[in-house]
């Protein structure tokens, strides 16, 4: 088990990702209805009807105020799954786009639990003042990472990852 401010550098691929994005409403809100149009997607809610199974994790990207709780403002991201990559099918719903992303190195600190915004905001500063001045990484967003489906109870994975530069 890893200490509280242990932290990991990881590359994650690139590639076609379904995404939704929400302005207005709080983080857990926004969050809860993001996910739940992603997973009418990948459940098949599409002009192929696929079912194209579940992608770990749902990837959040969230925009820090001047005070470092995050605006109102979340960019939902899921990796469609490898066998769908060349010609993802078309969401039925057109609040979800395909965006093709380039890959990318991060900074990870991992920890258990329902995540909420307030978790997400700790670790984020948890994270940020870990690496100091050592570390170079984008300031203005970072992105908050969910493994799990709402109905596993214990041994949750979340992350906060810090895109570096």
């Amino acid at each position: 088990m890893k200490d509280d401010v242990a932290y990991e550098e990881r590359e994650y691929e690139g590639g076609k990702f379904a995404t939704v994005e929400l302005t207005g409403k709080p983080f857990d809100e926004a969050l809860q209805e993001a996910v739940l149009k992603l997973l009418k997607y990948v459940g098949g809610s599409n002009d192929q009807g696929a079912g194209m199974g579940m992608m770990a994790p749902v990837c959040t990207t969230v925009f820090p105020g001047q005070d470092g709780s995050l605006q109102q403002k979340v960019k939902v991201l899921l990796r469609i799954p490898s066998q769908f990559q060349a010609s993802p099918p078309l969401p039925s719903d057109e609040g979800i786009q395909i965006e093709e992303r380039e890959g990318m190195t991060v900074y990870s600190m991992q920890f258990g639990g329902y995540a909420k915004e307030a978790d997400y905001v700790n670790y984020a500063a948890k994270l940020t003042s870990t690496l100091g001045n050592e570390a170079s990484f984008h300031e203005d967003f970072y992105f908050c990472n969910g493994y799990d489906p709402p109905m596993k109870p214990y041994g949750r994975r979340n992350e906060v990852w810090l895109l570096k530069k």
